[in-house]
This record gives C-alpha cells, sequence and structure tokens, in this order.
C-alpha cells in the first residue's frame, strides 16, 4: 500500500532530476559550439554535480508517504538530505582534484540546473 501511495510523488520527482539532466545536456552542448571542448567538459561536470545529487535525494526521499510512516518519512528525507550534501562537496572535490575543469563553465551550469530544480519543483506541484 505504500508503494501506491509514494509512486505519485516519485515519478514527480524523477520528472524533475530528468528535466536537469536534459537542461545540462543542453547548456554542455551550448557551451561546446561557443567555447570548445574543455569549456563543456566543465559544463558537464557541473551539471552531474546538480543532478546526481539531486537522483539520490529522491530515491531516499520518497520511499515511504503517509500518516503511519511519519518517522520513516523523515528518517529517509533526513538521511537523503545529508547524502546529498556529502555527495555534492565529493564531486566537487573529484572535479577540481582529477579534471581539467574551467572554473566559470563547472558553476554556470551547477547553478543554472540548481536553479532549474527549483522551477521544477514548482511546476510539478502546480501540475500533480
Amino acid at each position: 500500500m505504500t508503494q501506491s501511495l509514494a509512486s505519485p510523488y516519485r515519478r514527480a520527482a524523477l520528472k524533475g532530476v530528468l528535466s536537469q539532466g536534459v537542461v545540462a545536456f543542453a547548456i554542455a552542448v551550448i557551451v561546446f559550439v561557443g567555447w570548445g571542448a574543455l569549456a563543456a567538459l566543465s559544463a558537464l561536470s557541473g551539471g552531474v554535480i546538480a543532478v546526481l545529487p539531486n537522483l539520490i535525494f529522491a530515491v531516499y526521499a520518497f520511499r515511504y508517504v503517509g500518516a503511519s510512516k511519519a518517522n520513516q518519512v523523515h528518517k529517509s528525507f533526513k538521511r537523503g538530505a545529508g547524502l546529498k550534501f556529502l555527495l555534492t562537496a565529493l564531486l566537487f572535490i573529484v572535479a577540481f582534484k582529477t579534471l581539467q575543469v574551467e572554473p566559470l563553465w563547472l558553476f554556470v551550469s551547477f547553478i543554472s540546473v540548481t536553479v532549474v530544480s527549483w522551477f521544477t519543483s514548482i511546476f510539478l506541484i502546480i501540475n500533480f
């Protein structure tokens, strides 16, 4: 029963993550055309740093739903938010330590995809 209640919310969250992935890829393509491969790799890295932690959060946060599962809902949101924060920090460290990136394009893409997540959340709630 819990799975059927949670599935519309999980599906909406995954649609939001998918839209972020599309925006991240589109930014990388636009940057590739205008500024070259290194800038595009940096932009794609910024997009991945934004999208992957949100995917992990969506998987954890929307596992439970309902008043009878309030404690589990709270724990899963808390665990998802913690993992999202840690994974974001870890991915930034990996990007700067192991990849040759242009910080400007990495941050432009990361911020753009993050802003997209705010707007998709609003529109998915309205259209729910």
